[in-house]
């Protein structure tokens, strides 16, 4: 996914809105969301990568961008790091599905976060797309609406955006990964869908939110 620039931005986007200025991403990776959101221009951006191996990308990607107030944590988990100023934004963009514990990582980010801070998550929907690629992946689930919502509520968090991303994906990724169970994701077919469906997409779910889809996006406010 890191060849889909056109995908990212949409997820920027719909999440822009309710960015603060000092933010912590949780789980980085190779740092293709970390660059938009430096594009927003933060007071502090403070990414964190588990994964040795993106790690080292991520330290390369970054330091390119010679940005100031960025800062790097590797093999950190969200409670195992310090902050020198709280944060009043946390991101997790494809990265909650990868957590087991995920109710106990909503509770450290709403502990974390300044009063009045927002997390800001986007990750895989509907149980019934569960394939080949949730596992080759090591997603623990895919979530329903009213499951990720109660779980922020639970968490502490009061709900300011819960909406459906990505109807158009749904189709593709059923065939590709539920019925073909394909384990691998094709690039030219990411860019493919990135430069064509995308925009399409992009335009038309900013008209009319749609009640599905291949993706959920929540906003929880402390």
């Amino acid at each position: 996914m890191a060849f889909a620039v056109n995908y990212h931005r949409w997820i920027l986007e719909r999440l822009a809105p309710f960015l603060g200025k000092r933010i912590i991403e949780v789980g980085a990776g190779v740092g293709s969301f970390s660059e938009l959101l430096l594009e927003t221009r933060p007071e502090s951006l403070t990414s964190l990568e588990p994964s040795p191996n993106m790690f080292a990308v991520l330290i390369q990607r970054l330091a390119a961008q010679d940005k100031a107030g960025v800062s790097l944590a590797k093999n950190c988990i969200l409670a195992e790091a310090k902050f020198s100023t709280p944060p009043d934004s946390i991101v997790y963009v494809n990265v909650l599905e990868h957590i087991e514990d995920d109710q106990a990582e909503l509770r450290t980010a709403h502990s974390l976060l300044v009063s009045g801070g927002r997390v800001l998550i986007f990750v895989p929907a509907n149980r019934w797309l569960m394939g080949s690629m949730d596992r080759q992946l090591g997603h623990f689930r895919r979530y329903a609406m009213d499951e990720l919502t109660s779980k922020c509520r639970s968490a502490g968090f009061i709900i300011r955006l819960a909406s459906y991303f990505d109807v158009a994906g749904i189709l593709p990724w059923w065939l590709m990964y539920c019925v073909l169970k394909s384990a691998r994701m094709d690039p030219r077919a990411v860019r493919l869908y990135d430069r064509w469906v995308v925009p399409i997409a992009r335009v038309a779910e900013n008209a009319v939110r749609p009640p599905l889809g291949k993706n959920i996006v929540v906003v929880g406010e402390k």
